[in-house]
């Protein structure tokens, strides 16, 4: 057994405190390889924003669980090295079962998703307590999910949404002890958020993707007051990536994002952790992709990972500073 504070890491409990008080939303951005990693913390110092470090169980298979511990650990120390302390949390992304939620719970993670919003509902509750229970003797914060987004992320992928029932909140939350809830109101994984048809295109022919339901999100916040709430799926897809990637030979053809001023709205409300990682991939692809294209006889991998991490690194800190109103307040 590991324990998080050994590691210098934190759990979310203060931090999504803090965030409802102050009205902002703290990141929460996935990471597989060291140049993720370097942008994240690099961005979150330089912004003073306090990060949430997130490793899907795709990631733990692709990086291997213990060198993403140590990484963890040496990012806490990576931060000092910048000249600034800053509250680093590592979560579990879409935990699918009580045996991956355990093993990263005693391999020194401070927070846990257990995501059960794909069974039926009282078996949602009894999985989530179950991961609840064990993880609170460890001071390690739960976030559990009602309703389901669309999209693909990793292992996760769903066709529809299935849009977060208010009246269901308080029993859930009540009945299994969850720090924080991720609900769906429209949010959705992946690049591909949205077909064409179900979106509306603006003056300039861009696709501007259904309106998220703040009504269903505003009902929460009244059901349920000061208890924090988490947003999947809410990468933007910024047009500039998909441009040079398309530019230098990708397709990402009607790739749709959510508009970031309905993440700043949203970072307003009790919504304090909010998770984006399409962006990043995207970030990073355009700026190897560029180096590839301009540069063909380049074969040095620090020669085309260095600008992408630090394509992703000023990404980061926009989304700190302009986005999420997490800046500064580490």
């Amino acid at each position: 057994m590991v324990s998080y504070k050994e590691l210098g890491l934190v759990n979310s409990k203060e931090l999504f405190k803090k965030a409802i008080e102050g009205g902002y939303a703290i990141p929460a951005f996935n990471f597989n390889n060291m140049e993720q990693l370097q942008a994240i913390i690099s961005a979150c110092v330089a912004t003073k924003s306090p990060v949430i470090l997130q490793v899907s169980s795709g990631a733990r298979k692709y990086a291997n669980q213990t060198l993403l511990r140590y990484m963890a650990q040496g990012a806490v120390q990576y931060a000092k090295e910048l000249g600034y302390e800053i509250p680093i949390v590592l979560h579990l992304d879409h935990g699918d079962s009580f045996e991956l939620c355990k093993d990263c719970i005693e391999s020194g993670f401070s927070s846990v998703m257990i995501d059960g919003s794909h069974l039926p509902y009282e078996e949602n509750i009894a999985l989530t307590k179950k991961v609840v229970d064990y993880a609170h003797q460890y001071d390690v914060t739960v976030e559990g999910e009602l309703g389901v987004l669309a999209g693909i992320e990793d292992d996760v992928q769903a066709e529809h949404h299935t849009y977060t029932e208010p009246d269901e909140v308080v029993d859930f939350v009540s009945r299994t002890g969850v720090d924080s809830l991720a609900i769906s109101i429209g949010t959705s994984h992946g690049a591909f958020k949205f077909t064409p048809d179900q979106c509306t295109r603006d003056e300039n022919g861009k696709l501007v993707p259904p309106m998220l339901r703040f009504d269903i999100l505003k009902e929460i916040e009244k059901r349920i007051p000061g208890f924090p709430i988490v947003l999947h799926g809410s990468s933007s897809v910024p047009q500039e990536y998909v441009d040079i990637i398309n530019k230098y030979g990708g397709k990402l053809k009607d790739s749709i994002g959510i508009p970031e001023e309905w993440l700043r709205k949203a970072a307003k409300s009790a919504v304090c952790k909010i998770n984006i990682d399409s962006d990043g991939r995207l970030a990073m692809t355009a700026a190897v992709r560029e180096v590839f294209a301009n540069q063909p006889a380049e074969f040095d991998p620090r020669k085309y990972l260095g600008p992408a991490r630090e394509s992703l690194k000023k990404l980061y800190m926009h989304k700190t500073e302009k986005v999420l109103g997490s800046a500064g307040k580490a």
